[in-house]
């Protein structure tokens, strides 16, 4: 999940090495990988969902979470770093709904299956090492998480100080949620790194040992690798930073981020187009029989219009 138009698409593709042209997604979408960790071993399978539509679509985000499948669930969210005053609106929405459902699940499976929701809680806590100094510091997401900033190519061209915000804040809000973090564009080598941390997850394959930390080159830091003392502190001043009112660091950062990057009314639905419409989805019974309804529809609402213009209004209150 993640910015509309922001490739999330043509990142499932590479996972899946499909050579194939990317199509707008709509609503939830559904495809699938097979994979073998060795010679003579059983394929894995993984389930790959694609919510379309950036944030217009949050509702659907329950449909593929669910008890049965929780415990092998993670979150990819893909954030297009070409619009800098979208990501964190986005983010926060997405991350938002995804927590409360899944922690409903876990609510549930507190009192159904308290082992399973007692096992989730400590493995995401295992992505940090217990004598790590941010132990107790951070909030980590309730499943696996990955955070892809996308459009590299685009982002380079911004300005240095741009760069090293949008890096800073996308540093601590993965660190802080336990999350991976990877910047990615069309590039094979960037895309290369997205599906090692997917793979991982979807596939069990080994984790990478690479790191990247560098604000001047694409970030790639796995789960666990980075820390708030290498991070630094938000990116103002100090006089401007005791003038934040935040009650968590997450707000803090928040703030920070937006003084800079002020949030854009994003509206997704305006642009939307309608799936009826897409000819990837033509069916000509039910395409035809759709055009009479349409039909049918205008001119029942002619007809309403000029019985309303001849209709003689008492003027006269009751």
């Amino acid at each position: 999940m993640g910015n509309k138009n922001g490739g999330k698409t043509t990142i499932i593709l590479r996972c899946l090495e499909r050579e194939e042209i990317p199509k707008p997604t709509l609503a939830l979408e559904y495809t699938f990988g097979r994979r073998a960790r060795g010679h003579n071993t059983p394929k894995n399978v993984a389930h790959f969902w694609e919510l379309g539509g950036g944030t217009s679509l949050l509702e659907l985000i329950r449909i593929p979470i669910t008890s049965n499948n929780i415990r092998s669930f993670a979150v990819v969210l893909v954030l297009d770093l070409s619009k800098p005053h979208e990501l964190w609106p986005t983010m926060e929405k997405l991350l938002q709904v995804t927590r409360n459902h899944v922690n409903k699940i876990l609510t549930k499976l507190e009192k159904t299956n308290p082992e399973v929701a007692t096992e989730m809680k400590q493995w995401m806590r295992n992505n940090l090492q217990r004598d790590h100094p941010d132990y107790e510091l951070i909030e980590p997401f309730p499943i696996p998480l990955v955070i892809i900033g996308s459009k590299y190519d685009i982002f380079h061209e911004f300005d240095s100080e741009m760069r090293k915000i949008i890096s800073m804040t996308l540093r601590f809000v993965s660190h802080y949620y336990g999350a991976s973090l990877v910047f990615t564009s069309k590039s094979e080598a960037l895309l290369l790194r997205a599906r090692v941390l997917i793979n991982h997850l979807a596939f069990g394959y080994d984790k990478s040992k690479l790191l990247s930390v560098d604000h001047s080159k694409p970030l790639f830091i796995p789960a666990g690798r980075d820390s708030l003392s290498q991070i630094g502190p938000p990116p103002a001043s100090s006089s401007d930073i005791g003038k934040v009112c935040a009650n968590t660091p997450l707000e803090l950062w928040k703030k920070v981020f937006e003084k800079t990057f002020p949030p854009k009314s994003i509206c997704d639905l305006q642009d939307a187009k309608d799936p009826a419409q897409d000819s990837q989805y033509a069916e000509y019974e039910v395409d035809v029989m759709r055009a009479q309804k349409n039909q049918e529809l205008e001119q029942y609402k002619r007809n309403t219009s000029k019985s309303w213009k001849h209709m003689d209004l008492d003027s006269e209150v009751l």
